[in-house]
């Protein structure tokens, strides 16, 4: 009789997934503008608002990097942690 290798299956919360690339992908972005000697918080916020690739430097692709994600999912992802930091 063979013994099959049998290993437990690994679920995963999409949502989860998702929010973890927007996480990363602000925290590439701020690392970037930093090293630039930018205020990352309003490029960031500028770029958030006027849509415009220009306030986030290319250093690091951090602009094609941003851009992967759409913008009303990074908004909404910092508008949750805000909310759910603020309420315990």
């Amino acid at each position: 009789m063979m013994k099959k290798d049998i290993s437990p299956t690994v679920s995963f919360n999409a949502d989860q997934v998702r929010r973890e690339n927007i996480r990363q992908i602000l925290l590439l972005a701020q690392d970037a503008l930093d090293e630039r000697g930018y205020n990352a918080i309003n490029q960031l916020s500028g770029y958030l608002i006027t849509n415009d690739p220009a306030y986030i430097s290319s250093h690091k692709n951090a602009r094609s990097i941003i851009q992967s994600v759409e913008r009303h999912e990074i908004i909404e992802e910092l508008v949750r942690f805000y909310l759910e930091e603020n309420n315990r």
